[in-house]
């Protein structure tokens, strides 16, 4: 029987030639490109407004194993378990390398070198370490401390504030040594070596952590729980095709580096930092867009993790919560009220872009961020997010800013949104960016429905301006021009009008639909960012043309850099690396694209629809109000099963709704519900309204 390789596990006998490819290793706090000698913690930044950029943590595991006899060497990232491994074989013997960032204890990395002997003799078996590791950085001043428990200790601060007052986080490292040489005795047939590091923001923090990792090395537990942690992760959610191994291999890339950039889904102690379009492995100075978090997050990334871990998706918010003091000292800056969320968002939430254009006139983002607090709601219907989690604040915040920021043209009627950049950065200073004006008619509707939930009185200026607020349509080419004066076959950097039909969901015919596809699709620049063709490819899949967003999702490919399906933000390798926007991109096409999902108001819209190669499409653990779904999407049907419900949870009771026949078919745990394939929804069995997709 053929061999069949795990496609969990990415190997190779040989390193990229370009470091940057190198795989990263997170977990939400902690960000590490194997070998390199600069690591990040989340939430530290070094370098005020413009300049303020993640700032370089030194790191001790920068180390790289050798052996003077020839050796074969094997480098695999199992994504199974998050654990980076290089194997180096040699007739006499075997050693390999561990290393990981801990999933349960974030503030905990750790190396393992584990050498066996192959023959028996009487020589000693030795393996060199070679580091390229020095306790400094640019950033932040280190000053040595006392050795804890065998371990070096270091201390400092960064040098600069986010902003003028502000404050400088400290960052403590204690580690276990790396001695130059490991051997095995003679007398030995293998051995074991553990070498933890910690990275904290206290003394108190580091040590505890310390301490933790020492007892959990003694007692045999480090990995094992580190492993399950990821185990358990992947037993919530797992996106798998079958028909294509480089497609199974690319969503499962995506899938874990997305989660590895996010907190462990049992860690409500550390605050989030957020998600920056390169991960936490990158973003120092003058790289990867600094480390900071854009609407990348929000619009990009979020959504194909919301889906499956709701924990997560809050984690997201309350992000953005964290920054609602800067958000409203952005808005006071402009001359506005409420809330105006950064372009580029660091600590406080000011803007720390570096050319005030973007931070000014590329406002698009608050409407980016409330869409990701309604597209939670709408999923979990989880409202002590907006009460106690003070999401509300978010959301009328934004809603306010709209409204101060809008201009009313009387002989139209209509409200303008003037001097803005759309999502497409090739133009400024346009008029009625139409993706710009739809966020802000979709962000003030959901404000208005949410001050109804909370008997919150909203201003009536919330439902005028989102009533009356301008949305270009061309009626003559029956399609959406970009902005104001937006002459068809100009130039467009990225995926921008055509957002109106996925994310936005903005009502249109089949025809405008398809007409605002053709009319971007030729001049969107193919060296643009790599997110960009996953939404074209759904808005085909809307269409029914499958083949057709296919073609679009293998230029993703070309962003893909092997060995360890890590993505350049551009084809040809340039632009952030570890792009998680891109990933994000690419896994919303295949989880909203093919499967048809909408997040809606009373449903889980569907509306399968599956490209001739792949001959299956399985999507677990999809978490709507409380339940959890396993999805089977083959050629002509569809199984459903909805888990066991978790103990102590009284989820809703769901339902399958089919349009074309109207059957309604209950959701009991445990029992596969199967139909021919049709678009439908789920709902709540008391639920009297039906919303359906396009």
């Amino acid at each position: 029987m053929a061999h069949v390789s795990d496609p969990y596990i990415f190997t190779s006998d040989t390193l990229p030639s370009d470091p940057r490819f190198l795989p990263p290793l997170a977990n939400g706090l902690l960000g590490w490109r194997v070998y390199n000698n600069i690591m990040h913690m989340g939430g530290v930044y070094n370098g005020e407004g413009g300049h303020c950029h993640r700032a370089d943590v030194p790191c001790p595991l920068a180390v790289m194993m050798e052996t003077v006899d020839p050796a074969k060497h094997i480098y695999t990232l199992d994504t199974n378990t998050g654990i980076f491994t290089h194997t180096l074989s040699s007739a006499s013997m075997t050693a390999s390398q561990s290393l990981y960032s801990h999933r349960f204890y974030p503030n905990v990395m750790v190396m393992e070198v584990l050498l066996v002997r192959q023959v028996t003799s009487e020589e000693p078996v030795t393996v060199t370490l070679d580091s390229s590791f020095t306790p400094q950085s640019k950033d932040i001043i280190f000053e040595s401390g006392p050795d804890y428990r065998g371990g070096k200790h270091i201390q400092g601060q960064t040098t600069t504030a986010e902003f003028p007052g502000g404050s400088c986080p400290t960052v403590h490292l204690i580690w276990t040594p790396v001695p130059p040489t490991l051997t095995l005795l003679p007398e030995q047939t293998k051995a074991r070596w553990g070498f933890i590091l910690v990275v904290a923001n206290t003394m108190d923090t580091a040590q505890a952590s310390y301490d933790e990792g020492l007892s959990l090395m003694a007692t045999g537990n480090l990995r094992p729980s580190h492993e399950k942690a990821w185990k358990e992760l992947w037993l919530q959610s797992r996106v798998e095709v079958k028909g294509s191994e480089s497609l199974c291999k690319a969503l499962i890339g995506c899938m874990f580096y997305l989660l590895s950039a996010f907190p462990s889904i049992h860690d409500t102690s550390t605050s989030f930092g957020g998600v920056s379009p390169g991960g936490l492995s990158n973003g120092g100075d003058g790289q990867d867009y600094w480390g900071h978090v854009f609407w990348d997050q929000d619009v990009w990334m979020y959504p194909g993790v919301a889906l499956f871990y709701p924990k997560l998706a809050r984690a997201v918010l309350e992000y953005r919560v964290g920054t609602v003091d800067g958000a409203k000292d952005n808005a006071q800056s402009q001359g506005f009220k409420g809330l105006k969320f950064p372009w580029e968002s660091a600590v406080s939430g000011r803007e720390v872009c570096p050319e005030d254009i973007y931070g000014q006139q590329e406002i698009h983002i608050n409407g980016d961020v409330a869409l990701a607090f309604q597209h939670y709601f709408y999923l979990t219907e989880d409202l002590s997010m907006f009460t106690e989690g003070r999401g509300s604040e978010v959301i009328f915040g934004v809603a306010d800013y709209w409204v101060s920021r809008v201009t009313w043209h009387p002989e139209e009627q209509k409200y303008h949104l003037l001097g803005v950049m759309p999502p497409d950065e090739y133009y400024s200073d346009v008029n009625n960016s139409v993706y710009t004006n739809a966020t802000v008619k979709l962000s003030l509707q959901f404000a208005v429905e949410l001050a109804d939930l909370l008997q919150h009185p909203a201003p009536k200026e919330w439902q005028e301006v989102a009533e009356h607020i301008e949305i270009p349509f061309d009626p003559e080419a029956q399609y959406h021009p970009e902005f104001d004066g937006y002459k068809q076959g100009q130039p467009v950097k990225q995926a921008d009008t055509v957002m109106l039909g996925y994310p936005l969901g903005m009502p249109m015919s089949l025809k405008v639909r398809r007409n605002d596809l053709e009319a971007y699709e030729p001049v969107t620049d193919p060296k643009g960012p790599a997110m960009t063709w996953g939404m074209f490819a759904i808005g085909w899949l809307e269409l029914g043309e499958a083949e057709k967003a296919q073609r679009l999702l293998e230029k993703c490919f070309k962003n893909i850099q092997g060995p360890f399906q890590v993505w350049s933000e551009s084809s040809d390798g340039s632009g952030a690396v570890n792009f998680l926007t891109g990933m994000g991109g690419f896994l919303q096409a295949v989880l909203f694209g093919y499967t048809g999902f909408r997040v809606q108001k009373e449903c889980l819209a569907f509306s399968p629809l599956l490209p001739d190669d792949i001959c299956e499409l399985c999507v677990r653990g999809v978490n709507y109000l409380g339940s959890q779904m396993d999805w089977l999407l083959r050629r002509d049907e569809v199984c459903i099963i909805l888990r066991e419900k978790a103990a102590n949870t009284k989820p809703h009771q769901l339902q399958v709704v089919l349009k074309s026949s109207g059957v309604k078919i209950p959701l009991m745990p445990g029992q596969p519900v199967t139909f021919p394939r049709e678009p439908g929804c789920v709902s709540k069995i008391d639920s009297s309204s039906f919303c359906w997709p396009l």
